[in-house]
């Protein structure tokens, strides 16, 4: 059975070298393109892209609906459906434009490609985001233990992230000169940490309660003062794994080094919701928390200005508008009582 084709392999990696060249996306964007041309290939059977027809596209659509996720066993969403067909839509573009395929192609194939317009709704389609609650953070930090290396790494992390707002990619990559715990901040250097974008920016505290930044900077001492460590050395430091004395791997301190993904966060997160007996809550989520936090504090346009450059966006739009929108019961109630402070006026 066919499990690629080596023209088509030479073809995706030029269309890689043109993403990351002219295009400018990074590795993340970058593996969901490859996995949507994946799927289309392996319905297709690995058939060469110079074969094309657009009855390879009206099949493979029928195919999408009837998938089910791997882990979820669940019929595929309409989000996903609605970003593999506009992904196979730009390559197949693309490609229709390259030496060799020109011939293969008429003008507008890759238009087949279109989701329906039902999956297009629902897949754009606004939802309210949803973060945990101030008090559902303290909570969490609350019942994070704190008597080992590891557990003191874990509850300082979720604390910074909760205070800054830091993407994960950011948080693994920073280094303890990345903070200055005086002044409150955590300096975003896009030359070093791995912000999206690779954009450089500050973020300040954001006020959410002394208690919280009690965590981190008992977090920093306890590196620079106790453990001795530099500059440039990781905030947050891998694992170390071990042969314990029971013969086997097992969890033994803090490695001088920096993890070499995301997961391990995510898991932390995991696990600290479940202690504290909430629903899991995803790191990024945390974001949504701390903008519905600015947005009860009644902020100026230039204070709403500085807590988007804070979170590392050009615009208060962005920040507001992805992450701010008022939740569907408040929007009712703002809806009801719009006016009423001003009818006496």
């Amino acid at each position: 059975m066919k499990t690629h084709s080596p023209r088509n392999e030479r073809t995706k990696r030029r269309y890689v070298q043109y993403l990351k060249e002219v295009r400018g996306f990074g590795d993340v964007a970058i593996d969901q393109f490859a996995k949507a041309i994946d799927r289309f290939e392996s319905y297709t059977k690995y058939t060469d892209f110079e074969k094309f027809h657009v009855e390879q596209v009206r099949g493979f659509k029928q195919h999408l609906y009837e998938q089910t996720g791997v882990r979820s066993k669940a019929p595929l969403s309409h989000a996903t459906i609605y970003s593999t067909l506009n992904t196979l839509k730009a390559f197949f573009m693309w490609l229709a434009g390259q030496p060799g395929f020109k011939s293969r192609f008429s003008y507008g194939d890759w238009e087949y490609f279109n989701p329906s317009r039902t999956t297009a709704s629902i897949a754009k389609a606004h939802r309210t985001p949803r973060g945990p609650t101030l008090d559902q953070i303290r909570r969490v930090l609350a019942t994070m233990p704190a008597e080992t290396d590891v557990q003191r790494r874990d509850r300082a992390l979720f604390a910074l992230i909760a205070l800054t707002g830091s993407r994960v990619t950011a948080v693994v990559s920073l280094k303890l000169r990345d903070i200055d715990i005086d002044r409150r901040v955590l300096l975003q250097d896009g030359r070093s940490v791995r912000t999206k974008f690779r954009k450089t920016f500050d973020s300040w505290f954001f006020p959410l309660g002394d208690d919280i930044e009690a965590i981190v900077v008992g977090w920093l001492r306890f590196l620079t003062e106790e453990k001795q460590w530099g500059r440039d050395d990781p905030l947050f430091p891998a694992t170390k794994i071990e042969v314990g004395p029971s013969g086997r791997f097992e969890a033994t301190g803090l490695a001088r080094e920096h993890w070499s993904g995301t997961g391990a966060i995510r898991a932390i997160f995991r696990d600290a919701f479940k202690r504290a007996g909430l629903p899991y809550f995803n790191p990024h989520s945390l974001r949504n928390t701390i903008v519905a936090f600015g947005s009860e504090r009644g902020l100026t346009w230039q204070e709403m200005q500085a807590w988007a450059q804070n979170l590392g966006h050009d615009s208060l739009t962005t920040t507001f508008g992805s992450y701010g929108q008022v939740a569907s019961h408040q929007q009712g109630e703002l809806v009801r009582n719009a006016g009423k402070g001003n009818a006496a006026n």
